[in-house]
């Protein structure tokens, strides 16, 4: 055994721990640097101002049948069921069913493939005793899972008792999911719903419009674009650019909304640049067939509390889009305080009502829009029309981003498994060590870590998981926060957790990185107490750290598997950060 060799000084360590730091530092800074998105939020602060606050909708009476008004008529109702194939096609004929709420069948789904079909139930309301041919309205369901029976009943009841006949339909979902909804065919199965309106004797065929809401008036300018006779529609917070644009605008805005720390705002950007086509969801990158969206009469309604839609930029688009169409019957209303549903106050609260002149305005627009009759109030009306930053016209789908992102994530996540794995089986051989007789009054062996790595090992896996913890609750914060903003809630008054996390976590990560540098320093000072580094090697130096007869790290196999394992784990975790923008400075 050759004398052992004096410990290295502090400023050596030093001098060796440096070096190391700022390679580990300058990697994550580089990633957190590549991995950024460009994202322009100009112009910000944008307004339109409406030529009067007063949203009433006026007809020149002299064009007559527009003085129709919620009340003048009792309401019915009756309910048909339509069997829809996957691909929006109809299978056979509608069939006559009981109207009855709590029977409801939604979502009886069969097949597969091609061949899924999906009993949908349609709620048909009418005017009781109203005489000759009425126009009629298709409602159009949003984002979620809406049934014929739970959805716009007091907006389709309204219309119905002002002289239309109305039908709400269950969501056409069949089997897909919020990220894999097949809007042709939505739009096909919407179209099945306005022909069955068409062929009733108290419809006048010519005069049936449609209401959307939200994701619908995606699915509507498919509906336009296959069915030309659609007379008019009513657009409820309409999503006029694509998903990816829309929902990066929606998103991007209501984590500043709520005060969330810039940091997670730059998550945003990574996660809407995704190609999300390698995965088989399209959807992101509709290709939208705009050029018969807006050709018709069109009622667009806003919420001056919604935090959803890019309204100025929506505004704009839909006019441009209608004046080339060379359509110029479009009126627009934004409602004060009404959120994006027009609801004043919490959506998810039951018997939240109507901003307050919305249903009229919609009843004398539409009756006015039927009948032919000329409008005389102003177009664009009601409280001033806000957006505070710019549509991101600039995302688009950044393949190898995502390839390296979801590579990073899946290792992550197997490394992270076979850490917890390793230290259970450390743990319950502990466990199974003092529990057998044969043992006793033997010393646990334990994994034989040497020269203070296992007391390192574990602090710096315990840190660098509580930072993980932090992070996850920080962006489960943020995202809590956005939901209740996007319910109608107002934003707290100090955003608290989602703004202070993000600069601990890197003020954390830093020093875990630092504290890592160190541990590879006390590595390469032992190996070179052990003769490894030098050159050559000193004899049977290599093989006893390998027998554990001389270790480094650990005198047993488990412990020197365990300890790389963990670190790897750990490194992982960093890079991790690194991905998401935490070693951005």
């Amino acid at each position: 055994m050759p004398a052992p060799t004096a410990p290295w000084s502090g400023w050596r360590r030093l001098s060796v721990s440096l070096p190391i730091f700022i390679i580990l530092i300058g990697l994550l800074v580089s990633v957190s640097n590549l991995t950024t998105v460009p994202w322009n939020n100009e112009p910000t602060g944008r307004t339109i101002a409406t030529l009067t606050d007063d949203t009433a909708i006026t007809f020149d009476a002299s064009g007559g049948g527009t003085d129709a008004a919620e009340g003048a008529y009792e309401v019915e109702e009756s309910a048909m069921t339509v069997t829809v194939r996957r691909d929006g096609t109809q299978v056979g004929a509608a069939r006559e069913t009981k109207v009855d709420a709590a029977a409801d069948g939604t979502w009886k789904v069969r097949g597969s493939g091609a061949d899924e079909t999906q009993d949908i139930t349609v709620l048909i309301r009418r005017p009781a005793g109203a005489a000759g041919k009425r126009p009629a309205i298709v409602f159009m369901h949003g984002a979620g899972f809406g049934t014929a029976y739970n959805s716009f009943g007091d907006m389709a009841a309204a219309l119905a008792s002002a002289g239309f006949v109305t039908a709400v339909i269950d969501k056409p979902v069949w089997s897909t999911t919020d990220v894999s909804r097949d809007y042709p065919a939505s739009a096909r199965a919407y179209d099945a719903a306005i022909d069955l309106l068409r062929a009733r004797d108290d419809v006048d065929a010519a005069n049936v419009g449609i209401y959307a809401t939200s994701e619908s008036t995606w699915i509507s300018q498919y509906l336009l674009a296959d069915d030309h006779d659609i007379a008019f529609q009513i657009l409820l917070s309409p999503m006029v650019f694509t998903p990816r644009q829309s929902l990066g605008f929606f998103i991007s805005q209501d984590f500043a909304l709520v005060g969330a720390n810039d940091g997670y705002q730059s998550i945003v950007r990574r996660v809407f640049n995704a190609d999300t086509a390698l995965f088989g969801l399209d959807n992101f990158d509709l290709d939208l067939p705009q050029s018969s969206a807006y050709s018709i009469p069109t009622l667009v309604a806003y919420g001056s509390k919604d935090v959803m839609t890019a309204q100025v930029d929506g505004v704009r688009h839909i006019l441009a889009l209608a004046h080339a169409a060379d359509n110029w019957d479009v009126t627009v209303r934004s409602y004060p305080v009404a959120n994006h549903v027009l609801r004043l106050g919490d959506e998810a609260e039951t018997g939240t009502r109507f901003a307050d002149a919305y249903v009229d305005d919609v009843v004398a627009w539409a009756a006015g829009t039927a009948a032919g009759a000329t409008q005389t109030s102003e177009r664009v009306a009601g409280d001033t029309i806000y957006q505070s930053i710019a549509v991101p016209d600039d995302l688009k789908p950044r393949r190898a981003l995502t390839i390296y992102g979801v590579l990073l994530h899946m290792g992550t996540v197997l490394l992270l498994f076979a850490t917890i794995v390793g230290w259970l089986a450390a743990l319950g051989r502990h466990v199974a060590f003092r529990l057998a007789r044969r043992n006793r009054g033997k010393a646990y062996p334990g994994l034989g870590f040497r020269n203070g790595f296992g007391n390192t090992l574990i602090t710096l896996a315990i840190t660098t998981m509580a930072t993980l913890l932090l992070f996850a609750a920080g962006l489960g914060q943020v995202v809590m926060a956005v939901v209740r903003l996007a319910w109608g809630a107002a934003p707290a008054e100090e955003p608290g957790m989602i703004w202070w996390s993000w600069p601990v976590i890197e003020i954390v990560c830093t020093l875990v990185v630092w504290a890592w540098s160190r541990v590879f320093a006390r590595l390469i000072e032992v190996a070179s107490e052990r003769g490894v580094l030098q050159w050559p090697p000193r004899h049977d130096a290599i093989h006893g750290i390998v027998t554990g007869r001389e270790p480094v790290l650990a005198s047993t196999r488990f412990g020197r598997v365990l300890f790389w394992l963990t670190a790897a784990a750990m490194l992982h975790v960093l890079f991790f950060f690194a991905f998401w923008g935490l070693f951005v400075y």
